[in-house]
């Protein structure tokens, strides 16, 4: 009778330190990781109001140039994110600049929009300039263009205000990241950096 032997196991190609190597750098790499998913996050944002803008884009030149800013940003978002995944100290300063420069894009915009909305004839006025019948109903054309005027200014004020807090913080946070980065590569040794970036990179 022929007795059945068991293989013994084959060990992987990592030994029991190596694995204790990689789980300390995944847990230290955290921040860079969280930072990937923020820009993660933000560039799917940013896409998603580029596409809902990109059909009217063809019918004004600011909407035009609001679709291709929003779309630039985006892509820099991705990229930053494929770039810190890669422990590329850079990327931080890639998705920095780009906040920075979204900031302005909003700033502008909503500047001209205001500047639009005071020198511009009102809507109201305008509606009578159409339908002077209308003058009769709505008498009091100079009080509601002036309360549309505070509207413009209220609106797109907030939005500036909200936009150099959001953006700022996203800049910042964004730099601060490189220090991060450049301290982790630094300290972790190159056979690790080059698994993670083989298994994170995606």
């Amino acid at each position: 009778m022929s007795v059945a032997t068991l293989a013994e196991p084959t060990s992987g190609p990592l030994a029991a330190e190596h694995h204790y190597e990689l789980a300390l750098a995944n847990a230290r790499s955290k921040k860079i990781r969280k930072a990937a998913g923020v820009a993660a996050f933000n560039g799917w944002m940013t896409g998603f109001f580029a596409v809902t803008s990109a059909p009217f884009a063809p019918f004004s030149i600011a909407g035009f140039l609001v679709t291709v800013g929003l779309g630039i940003v985006a892509y820099n978002e991705f990229q930053g994110r494929k770039r810190l995944l890669r422990f590329d100290a850079s990327a931080a300063r890639l998705l920095g600049w780009n906040q920075i420069g979204f900031l302005t894009m909003i700033i502008v915009y909503c500047l001209w929009m205001m500047f639009s909305g005071l020198t511009g004839e009102g809507p109201f006025a305008a509606e009578m300039e159409a339908k002077p019948e209308l003058r009769e109903v709505l008498d009091g054309i100079d009080g509601l263009d002036y309360i549309y005027t505070l509207i413009v200014l209220a609106v797109y004020g907030t939005v500036i205000v909200f936009t150099a807090i959001f953006q700022g913080w996203n800049a910042y946070y964004y730099f601060g990241r490189r220090k991060h980065v450049e301290d982790y590569v630094r300290e972790t040794p190159s056979w690790v950096i080059d698994v993670q970036r083989a298994t994170m990179a995606s």
